[in-house]
């Protein structure tokens, strides 16, 4: 038998090799597996679920087709008599049929485009819309968590996203973000932002809101590349729910599995390709350039 004091040395010994290696693996394991833990729920992948969504559709007064457009184009006394009969040359091959919608304002003469009638556009088109697929959804306003609107060319203060906050008394911790300026792209950006934003916030209801606004926006110059765009667009709009709830699974249309944008925001010709700006005469509008299709075949711009 080993005498009391040569036990404790052993224990001593022990104490300070084994027993402490031993402790220092378990805890460094428990760190690891509790990191391991934190990644997988901080970092998983969450759904998203397109709810449902609605698209504005215009009173039958709003209704324009071909031939009332071209002769309010040809009365309204704005346009010299060769653009006007460009403009019919473009509608012509433009595909768009007799059952297209233009803002009323755009029959008076002069043509009415200041800023309330734009914002009086913007409210019609956007908030039936949202109205619509919230009640589909059975969502109330204050229980959107993030809304996203996009719209190129029209960008008053305060925002669009504000408006639509304003107007159905959303709650104060609810994320705003309005995008302009982005062209057709703008739809894609805003899922991919409305996907993003789900991925950090558990739980919550995401509206993206995507139109262009007419009024404001419509050229009254001469020159060609910007008269253009007048025969193309038309009123339009649409709301959609997206959410991250996994109750929501078993009701939503459709479950996001990716967004692919290419940005060519680096290349000269794709940046110009679709230009706001002033003509000669001041007249602002969006010149369209000969290169538009060929930089549009190249991918989402």
């Amino acid at each position: 038998m080993l005498r009391m004091g040569q036990l404790s040395a052993l224990w001593s010994v022990a104490q300070a090799t084994n027993l402490t290696i031993n402790l220092v693996t378990v805890v460094a394991c428990c760190s690891m597996l509790v990191a391991a833990m934190l990644s997988f729920f901080l970092l998983q992948t969450r759904p998203v679920y397109l709810v449902d969504f609605a698209v504005h559709r215009p009173a039958d007064s709003w209704k324009m087709d071909k031939v009332s457009h071209m002769h309010n184009t040809a009365e309204c006394g704005k346009f010299t008599p060769k653009n006007v009969e460009f403009q019919s040359k473009i509608l012509a091959r433009s595909g768009l049929g007799d059952d297209t919608y233009l803002p009323p304002g755009l029959n008076a003469k002069p043509p009415a485009i200041s800023m309330s009638d734009a914002r009086w556009e913007f409210e019609q088109v956007c908030f039936s819309a949202i109205k619509e697929v919230l009640g589909k959804a059975g969502v109330q306003p204050r229980q959107i968590g993030i809304v996203i609107v996009n719209c190129s060319l029209f960008n008053p203060t305060p925002s669009l996203s504000a408006m639509i906050m304003n107007h159905f008394k959303m709650g104060s911790n609810t994320i705003n973000y309005n995008l302009g300026g982005m062209g057709c792209s703008a739809g894609v950006v805003s899922i991919d932002l409305a996907r993003q934003m789900l991925q950090l916030l558990p739980n919550s209801y995401a509206l993206v809101v995507s139109t262009e606004n007419i009024t404001q926006n419509w050229y009254t110059g001469n020159d060609r590349s910007m008269l253009i765009p007048n025969c193309l667009f038309r009123v339009g709009g649409a709301a959609m729910l997206l959410s991250n709830k996994r109750k929501d699974s078993w009701r939503a249309k459709y479950e996001l599995q990716h967004v692919v944008r290419t940005n060519l925001a680096a290349n000269d010709a794709a940046f110009t390709c679709v230009y706001e700006g002033q003509d000669e005469d001041g007249h602002r509008g969006v010149r369209l350039s000969k290169e538009l299709m060929a930089i549009a075949g190249q991918g989402p711009w």
